[in-house]
């Protein structure tokens, strides 16, 4: 099992960027799918989770500019980011969870708690 993010980067205040998770070893349809980010220094925030039937959902800071999508057919995971504010700069990471984890379990959960989860990817939101 293996994830790969990608489109991380600079971006203003106001902005738009697009993470890309490309998955191997299993099939995003099969799992529940997360994006979460990390500053350091603080925990792990759960931004989106899209489950393996497709629903999706932001997390309360994001709602409304964030929005996480897939391509099963590309077996990738998307996290379209608009609106960007310098609080949302962190590492945002792709992470696969383990089967039938409830929305309330992904919000303590951290990093290692994982089935698994990418390098992660830099976004930095700056003037």
């Amino acid at each position: 099992v293996q994830l790969v993010e990608s489109g991380g980067g600079f971006v203003e205040p106001g902005g738009s960027l697009t993470l890309s998770c490309t998955a191997s070893g299993f099939t995003v349809d099969s799992a529940t799918m997360t994006w979460v980010r990390q500053v350091p220094g603080k925990g792990l925030e759960w931004v989106a989770v899209i489950s393996s039937s497709g629903s999706g959902i932001s997390a309360e800071p994001v709602r409304g500019r964030f929005i996480i999508s897939r391509d099963t057919a590309k077996n990738m995971v998307y996290l379209e980011m608009n609106s960007l504010k310098p609080e949302d700069t962190a590492m945002y990471f792709c992470a696969k969870a383990p089967p039938l984890t409830s929305l309330w379990t992904i919000a303590t959960m951290t990093l290692s708690q994982y089935d698994a989860a990418g390098q992660g990817t830099l976004v930095t939101v700056s003037s």
